[in-house]
Parts: C-alpha cells; structure tokens; sequence
C-alpha cells in the first residue's frame, strides 16, 4: 500500500469530494469507489481508510454540513460558493466531526487554509478561515 503524507492525502480527499459534487450537480450516479480508486491510482481495498470515511461522511451528512455552514454565512447560499471552495468546507466538517481521531480545530483549519491558497483566488482563505471558525464547535 502506498503511503502519503498527511497533507496530499487531504488534498486527494478534497479532489474526491470535489469530484461527487460535480457528479451530484451534474445528476449522475456517483461512484465513490470509482472515484477514490482513480485519483489515488490503486485499486479501492488500497486507498486509505481516512479518505473512504471522509467522504461517506460527507455524503452522509452533506445536508446537515450545508445547513450548518450556511447559518454562519452572511447572505451567502453554499450553493452560490464555488466546488472548490465547497469541497473544502465539507472535507474539514467531516474531519473534524466524524474523524474517529478527532482532530484539532486548528489543525483543520490550517488544512483547509492551505488548500485555500493552493487551489482557490488570494483572498478566498479568508472566508474559509471565518467560516470554519465558527462552526467547528465541539460539543461539551
């Protein structure tokens, strides 16, 4: 099994995310496997455990992460955001609420800070740091 470091196999999560959205707005069948086995070029029993639930997760509770995420944005619909930008608020909810390691607010924000940079304009990271602020809260 090949291994990644931490941060391409958030990327890679992200693209996968990115990539079931399209499919969604589109109207077509998603093939989660299909789509994990390719951008992580191996077969699906080989790709990583962190990236199959991460992107159940948001399929899973895409609803309720979109719920969440508008109430905390001004005049925003997360429909008006985006793909990119979309796949990367959901891959950090699903991390931070349904990662089994639970990890850190601040290192999910960072996560998705740097994806930001990487993949969006100049100033979009700090929308997604602002939202993600918000609504990463754990509960008691």
């Amino acid at each position: 099994m090949k291994e990644y470091s931490r941060n391409k196999l958030q990327e890679l999560t992200a693209n996968a995310i990115y990539v079931v959205l399209t499919y969604r707005h589109m109207g077509e069948d998603v093939d989660v496997e299909g789509i994990l086995s390719s951008l992580f070029e191996c077969d699906y029993s080989e790709v990583p455990l962190y990236a199959k639930a991460v992107v159940v997760a948001t399929l899973r509770h895409y609803g309720e992460e979109v719920a969440l995420l508008e109430k905390n944005m001004r005049r925003w619909k997360f429909e008006r955001l985006n793909r990119v930008e979309q796949a990367i608020l959901l891959l950090s909810l699903s991390n931070f609420f349904y990662n089994e390691e639970k990890p850190d607010k601040k290192v999910v924000i960072s996560v998705a800070v740097n994806l930001a940079h990487q993949y969006l304009d100049a100033s979009d990271y700090k929308f997604v740091n602002a939202i993600l602020d918000k609504v990463l809260v754990r509960d008691a």
